[in-house]
């Protein structure tokens, strides 16, 4: 799924953060328990923290500090202690940039969670690079952010080793749900709109394309700005062209107030579109009135995984008073990736870390393979999770319900 820069003071101190650069800071206290010293190793998390995808943000840094705080109880990487630092980024590109800027100018951060938005990690991904720090996103989806422009047209070119996601792109989710609605639900014709977002436009691109390799017909196509919440223009051509389906690409912000719209002006077809949708924030917008809506998320259901249910158990003991929302598994994962990455540091280096902390562990989490909420955690050669699975989930009874699972094969 799902777009501010420091100033360096001086050339001399530049290198001397250089120098520093993921070194960690030792405390005197040991704050996982135990004695001796620790390094604290900071984990910086971006993700929208206020403004309308906030619900969702808050479950990404909140299955983030899980993750930091299990991995401290556990004492799992010896002589270390995890701690994240949340940034908001509003969901917007701008303060994306200007959070990967901060955190890779602070020495104790060594790698970084998020974001959420796709368009924001395109403004943060070089920032990071050029510090050679390890980014892992729970969230983004659009295939060129780790396959590069041309992954469409078959050039696959990883711009940014650094960059790496625990989710599975709109090239396998926009053609799975394409395949599931003309063959399964026998939706023959569809109406497509996006909010010319990177992940709106990308994911309905990818989802129209396949359509039409179908035989599915597309009766026509629009773009909203995701901020008027008027929709009334591209409701009066969805309306006339008289769809089987709506595909929206975007948000549940904009998302769940067209569906209302749409309804209101007696639209019969439903309103379809990817794991921006699967919330039940979109059904808030919707005005709770969108039985038969329907949404896909990468990954199979986090609560029927048997692999997730110690991550439910110790959320709820954990006291957060937010869900976990969409991305809670993945950014648990996202989470450990970095966790993960430091141990396989840690171990190399005689039991601590190095000067080149950083650069050290962007490299290790290539090589990162566990066992994690969301399944079998790994990474392909750009980056992007080798986990392929998405669910179709339909709103029943004013509830998000999974019913169909599975790998596109096309």
């Amino acid at each position: 799924m799902r777009q501010r820069s420091l100033i360096a003071i001086t050339a001399a101190l530049t290198a001397g953060a250089l120098t520093l650069t993921a070194c960690g800071s030792r405390d005197d206290k040991n704050t996982s328990g135990g004695g001796g010293d620790t390094t604290t190793v900071v984990i910086g998390v971006d993700t929208p923290l206020t403004g309308d995808l906030s619900a969702v943000g808050i479950g990404i840094r909140n299955s983030a500090d899980l993750a930091a705080k299990q991995a401290n109880a556990k004492k799992y990487v010896d002589g270390v202690t995890f701690k994240i630092e949340p940034l908001d980024d509003q969901a917007q590109a701008s303060s994306g940039q200007t959070n990967a800027t901060k955190m890779t100018g602070d020495s104790k951060v060594l790698a970084a969670v998020g974001p959420l938005n796709s368009n924001v990690a395109e403004s943060m991904q070089k920032v990071y690079s050029t510090a050679n720090m390890l980014q892992v996103s729970p969230a983004n989806t659009n295939p060129s952010l780790s396959q590069g422009q041309n992954w469409s047209k078959g050039e696959k070119k990883r711009t940014y080793s650094t960059y790496f996601r625990t989710c599975t792109t709109d090239a396998v989710q926009g053609p799975f749900a394409a395949d599931y609605y003309y063959k399964t639900r026998k939706l023959k014709s569809v109406f497509v709109v996006d909010d010319k977002k990177t992940y709106g436009a990308g994911l309905a691109g990818t989802f129209k394309q396949e359509f039409t390799k179908l035989g599915g017909k597309v009766v026509g196509t629009d773009h909203v700005n995701p901020e008027a919440r008027d929709f009334s223009a591209v409701v009066t051509k969805i309306k006339s062209a008289k769809p089987d389906l709506v595909y929206y690409g975007g948000e549940y912000p904009a998302g769940g107030p067209l569906s209302k719209q749409l309804k209101a002006a007696g639209v019969k077809a439903p309103l379809a579109g990817g794991d921006a949708l699967e919330s039940p924030e979109f059904i808030k917008l919707a005005g709770g009135n969108n039985n038969g809506d329907f949404a896909t998320l990468v990954g199979l259901p986090v609560e029927q995984l048997d692999s997730a249910k110690e991550f439910i158990s110790n959320y709820k003991k954990a006291g957060y008073k937010d869900p976990y929302e969409t991305y809670g598994g993945y950014s648990y994962d996202a989470t450990w990736t970095v966790i993960e990455a430091v141990k396989k540091v840690v171990e190399e280096n005689d039991g601590k870390l190095p000067d080149d902390a950083r650069a050290k562990i962007a490299k290790a989490a290539q090589d990162v393979s566990f066992k994690g909420v969301t399944g079998d955690v790994a990474f392909d050669e750009f980056g992007d999770t080798t986990n392929k699975q998405i669910t179709v989930y339909e709103v029943q009874k004013g509830k998000l319900v999974a019913v169909h699972s599975g790998v596109f094969k096309g």
